[in-house]
């Protein structure tokens, strides 16, 4: 009973649980939706074989490596636009916003033009023969779409940044519903469309990150926001704001791109061993993006909020909304800590193909044991995001760097010496990377209780930038 009153005690403060809970909800429903659109790819492209599922996977992975620094980049808007918000500046929110998306802009063509790397990388990392001209067909689509993707995430983050989640969430439900229902028509061949596979797949993906572009961009224009906030002013390069986002952006971009080159060699390294493993590391990550897509939602919020009052200059109630989504994110991992625990086996058959094949039914122990082992570390990451979240919001995004990249980096030789080397078995393999992450979490909880990223001084609530 102490508990509880304790945990509800706080609810309605500023940066409570109810202040979390009204930004993050709608974002968690986003970032939900947007795990249904890559498990449902998955999932239908299961039924079509286990080849076009893994190639999804090894594809969507590299393309997102190629993209992710600017992502990180442009992500860090967020944090930017929200303190500005909180420091009443609000069309230099705008001005931050402009200027995260003349990045977007410049970096499509970029991606297009590095794209023939990832190729050289596919040949080194040595994926099976079986996937790698589907792998080659998804990327190729998936990054002649890339700018709507990236568009629609440099907006969402603008609308996060004022707390205006509501408008992310919509936007997201209906590339949901687009991508869903054309995978369904496009991979299987409905309504008198040809069966496309994986290339459907990619062109769903593409049409959903286009729609919810085109909404969020309507909103973004609309007379409420360019009245409140000045957007058609903010349209110019501002050296000011853009030095700002590309000093705290950057190392938030360069920790995106090494963790997902980190996950990426992860997964070549997995995929490498044979079409089982593959078939079933693919279906613990996906159930893994499950466990971990709606937590992103949170961390959002939590950047926001600590963005918003470091801006105002209210710390304090930067480090009770982390406290706040702690509490809120551990109500939900219990639940998939359960689900890993108890079904593990129910939850790999799902992604069973039409046809039982030798290698699905290889691939389902060795899938069983890694789901069951992911649940030592599903907690933690409600804990992670939190505290990541906070410390992005207050600017301390070289700390956030440092340990993340160092982190994913060692699980790169680590995964390769004990399956290559010491020819360690693939569960056990899993559960050392999951021994190193849980080791490399107290490093951050150190670090956010040690209070030195409370006297970041990101801007000045005094100032104008013209």
């Amino acid at each position: 009973m102490t508990f509880f009153k304790k945990y509800f005690s706080t609810y309605h403060e500023p940066g409570g649980i109810k202040e979390v809970l009204i930004l993050a909800f709608p974002m968690i429903i986003s970032t939900a939706c947007d795990g249904v659109m890559t498990f449902t790819d998955r999932l239908f492209l299961a039924r079509v074989g286990s080849e076009q599922m893994n190639a999804a996977m090894g594809g969507g992975v590299t393309l997102q490596m190629l993209m992710f620094f600017f992502v990180g980049l442009t992500g860090y808007s967020t944090a930017l636009v929200a303190q500005y918000f909180g420091a009443g500046e609000k069309q230099n929110a705008t001005k931050a916003a402009f200027q995260a998306i003349l990045v977007t802009l410049l970096a499509w063509p970029v991606i297009l033009l590095i794209k023939p790397l990832a190729f050289v990388y596919f040949d080194l990392m040595n994926f099976p023969e079986s996937q790698l001209g589907y792998q080659v067909e998804y990327m190729n689509i998936l990054a002649l779409g890339a700018v709507f993707s990236m568009m629609r995430y440099t907006l969402g983050c603008y609308f996060s940044g004022i707390g205006k989640t509501k408008i992310v969430m919509s936007a997201t439900l209906v590339a949901m519903v687009v991508n869903v229902v054309l995978d369904y028509i496009l991979i299987f061949g409905k309504f008198g469309f040809p069966a496309m596979g994986i290339r459907g797949a990619a062109i769903a993906t593409v049409a959903g990150g286009f729609a919810a572009t085109i909404i969020l961009l309507v909103v973004y224009l609309g007379k409420i926001n360019r009245t409140e906030f000045g957007v058609l002013k903010s349209f110019r390069f501002n050296f000011a704001i853009m030095k700002k986002l590309i000093y705290y952006g950057s190392p938030a971009g360069i920790e995106m791109f090494l963790n997902f080159l980190a996950f990426a060699t992860m997964i070549a390294i997995f995929h490498s061993q044979g079409d089982a493993v593959a078939t079933a590391t693919t279906i613990m990550f996906n159930w893994d993006l499950v466990s971990f897509i709606p937590l992103l939602g949170i961390e959002i919020a939590v950047t926001s909020l600590a963005g918003r009052y470091m801006g105002a200059g209210k710390p304090d109630i930067a480090q009770h909304a982390a406290i706040s989504a702690i509490k809120t994110g551990i109500f939900y991992s219990v639940v998939i800590l359960a689900l890993f625990v108890f079904i593990p086996e129910q939850l790999v058959q799902v992604f069973h193909p039409e046809t039982p094949t030798a290698v699905f039914d290889e691939a389902v122990p060795i899938a069983v044991a890694m789901i069951r082992i992911a649940a030592l570390y599903v907690l933690v990451e409600a804990v992670v995001v939190a505290l990541v979240g906070a410390l992005r919001g207050a600017g301390d995004t070289h700390f956030t760097m440092i340990v993340s990249v160092a982190a994913h980096w060692s699980f790169v030789p680590l995964l390769y010496l004990s399956m290559n080397v010491l020819k360690l078995s693939v569960p056990f393999s899993w559960f050392l990377l999951v021994l190193f992450f849980l080791i490399f979490s107290t490093i951050l909880i150190f670090r956010f209780r040690s209070g030195k990223w409370k006297k970041i001084k990101v801007i000045h609530a005094e100032s104008t930038i013209n």
